[in-house]
């Protein structure tokens, strides 16, 4: 599956324990996203065009309404990355 640098980025927060936040419009659409990685940090590279994306990959998921987090496939898909701390 072809994976682009962002999503990759956002995918390897994820897995570390990220989650995205998310707005909806009265309509039910999502319209802003915020991702956070475990420490609490905004993700900069982390926009609504990469959650759409990703959720349309079905490499996220949110269960019973909760903020999107990694789905098994996604944590299949997601490459190797060192963590540079």
């Amino acid at each position: 599956m072809n994976i682009s640098k962002n999503e990759q980025r956002v995918l390897h927060v994820l897995a570390q324990g990220g989650r995205i936040l998310y707005e909806r419009a009265p309509n039910g659409r999502v319209t802003e996203v915020t991702c956070y990685t475990r420490e609490g940090l905004i993700l900069a590279n982390c926009k609504l065009d990469v959650f759409n994306k990703l959720r349309r990959k079905r490499l996220v998921e949110s269960k019973s309404s909760r903020p999107y987090q990694i789905s098994e496939k996604g944590r299949r898909s997601v490459r190797a990355q060192l963590d540079n701390r």
